[in-house]
């Protein structure tokens, strides 16, 4: 009885043994496995566009001064009379031309000396929003003939600088969106070739903002659009 004891004691030792063996072993493979599942390549996609502004928004901005506030007002009715007449030669339509109410100062109200010159000045600005960009730029270049009539036009600085704008993004998003991945996948799969692996799916993937700027200062009625997908695939040998 006591040698059938010791002999099932052994058996079941020994089955123990073996169930931690082979436990050892499911362990060891699901940790390679898992391993290999961590081996990893980010990579990232661009797609690229030069395409032409569809908007152009040029605001004419004017001043004028006057010792006389009334006689002010009606200059800067005339002058915005004068470059709305401008305007519609160009061949733009009303629709597409708004103007400001006048803002007068008063010099003296800010600290200016009596001597120091007329006592009132004003600006106006008329703005063109269209889209005929070519339009537009053919009428910039035209914009000497209101100097010619007597409107003290400003230069461009940050109140009165002409836009370019390029609305049609939302019907490139799906292409640029595929390219930009498309090139990624390609990118990924030199990598493993070159690491002697295989490219398996996508771990993650982001897709960055769409970007639009001009193409250089010279032109801004040429917009570059820009957008990077950065994606996250597995490699297996």
């Amino acid at each position: 009885m006591k040698q059938k004891s010791i002999a099932s004691s052994v058996v079941l030792g020994g089955l123990l043994c073996l169930g931690l063996v082979l436990l050892g072993l499911t362990l060891s493979r699901a940790a390679v496995n898992l391993r290999a599942l961590e081996r990893t390549v980010t990579v990232k996609g661009l797609s690229e566009r030069e395409l032409p502004a569809d908007v152009a928004v040029w605001p004419i901005k004017f001043s004028e001064a006057a010792s006389d506030i009334n006689q002010l007002a009606v200059t800067m009715e005339e002058k915005t009379r004068l470059v709305r007449s401008f305007l519609a030669d160009q061949g733009f339509p009303a629709e597409e031309i708004s103007a400001t109410a006048p803002s007068i100062v008063d010099r003296y109200a800010q600290g200016w000396s009596r001597d120091q010159g007329l006592r009132y000045a004003g600006s106006a600005t008329v703005t063109v929003y269209t889209t005929d960009v070519d339009r537009a730029r053919a009428a910039m270049a035209e914009a000497a003939a209101l100097g010619k009539a007597g409107v003290a036009v400003s230069g461009q600085d940050y109140e009165a600088r002409t836009e370019f704008l390029f609305t049609g993004l939302n019907d490139l998003k799906p292409a640029m969106v595929e390219e930009a991945t498309r090139n990624a996948r390609l990118v990924a799969e030199k990598f493993a070739s070159d690491s002697d692996s295989r490219l398996g799916k996508i771990k993650r993937a982001s897709q960055g903002q769409f970007s639009i700027s001009d193409r250089d200062s010279n032109t801004p009625h040429i917009k570059r659009i820009r957008v990077v997908s950065t994606i996250e695939y597995y490699l297996s040998d």
